[in-house]
């Protein structure tokens, strides 16, 4: 099967933007999400200060407490409605039409998000039992589950607006202009993954986590052309943030609202790189499970 009867389906996603796809109109648009989620976040992090301290503040931009950590991921929908202001202003299309037709967008988050908890619930009874060493306790159980609906609802609404901005309004830009799937799948995947560099936490690791990123990208944009929707792609993106934000999560930073903490930082060359090569085979795990659940 090639690329262009796979991704079929993409189309309902891109015509919407066909008839102004011109590039300045894309780089612009990227300025206005970027300019609007600026925007609002430090408008958040200045009521912040207003309302309590520096220390508080500084617990924001670590995501060290679990009110802090909710605040940072709620205040990613910032960049959601910055895609929805810059896809009605530049490409007159309206919000929805970013994500897919709602219905069936539910339907493909809930077969694909259902099967993964089945796979990896599976995953979890083999071995191995633990990452090297013990992982670290953070909240008590009774806390965490206190906060999981919140945890969850907040989590939601970071990975969405993540998918709205690049497999939704930059890959579908992309796709109306240029016909060669190479661009619209590579380039958003690419930032995406720059995205996630972070060499003040990772160290030597930054770079290698950066191309972990560019190809968890890459699997979501593929899901996404498949399906003609966000859903797959959210479905995939929400799994891992779960398990890499409330399950066990960092000890570097973003870690107030995770059960566990990894027992070693993101700069631990010896700790983490095993490791990364089991994730590329969550990945793509994931990845198929997914194809298989949204497979007409």
């Amino acid at each position: 099967m090639n690329a262009e009867s796979a991704y079929q389906a993409h189309e309902t996603l891109v015509a919407p933007g066909r008839a102004k796809s011109h590039i300045w109109r894309i780089l612009a648009g990227l300025g206005i999400i970027a300019g609007v989620s600026y925007a609002l976040n430090l408008g958040a992090f200045l009521l912040v200060l207003q309302l309590s301290s520096a220390a508080d503040l500084a617990a924001v931009v670590q995501g060290s407490t679990p009110a802090a950590m909710l605040l940072v991921l709620v205040t990613f929908g910032f960049m959601a409605l910055g895609a929805g202001v810059a896809a009605r202003l530049l490409q007159g299309r309206s919000f929805v039409s970013l994500v897919g037709p709602l219905a069936p967008l539910l339907h493909q988050f809930t077969r694909v998000f259902l099967r993964l908890l089945i796979v990896f619930g599976i995953v979890l009874v083999l071995p191995p039992y633990d990452f090297g060493a013990p992982l670290v306790p953070n909240l008590a159980l009774s806390l965490w589950l206190g906060l999981l609906p919140l945890s969850l609802l907040a989590v939601l609404v970071q990975v969405s607006a993540e998918e709205v901005v690049f497999r939704g309004y930059l890959q579908q830009a992309l796709a109306a202009r240029f016909q060669n799937p190479l661009i619209w799948l590579l380039l958003p995947s690419a930032l995406f993954g720059l995205a996630h560099y972070m060499p003040q936490e990772a160290g030597d690791n930054a770079w290698l986590l950066c191309l972990w990123a560019m190809g968890f990208g890459l699997v979501t944009a593929d899901l996404t052309a498949r399906a003609g929707t966000l859903g797959p792609a959210i479905a995939v993106h929400f799994f891992n943030n779960i398990v890499a934000l409330l399950v066990v999560a960092s000890p570097s930073s973003l870690n107030g609202l995770g059960l566990y903490l990894l027992p070693y930082d993101l700069s631990d060359v010896a700790g983490l790189r095993p490791w990364l090569m089991v994730d590329c085979a969550t990945m793509l795990v994931a990845w198929l499970v997914a194809r298989l659940a949204i497979r007409r």
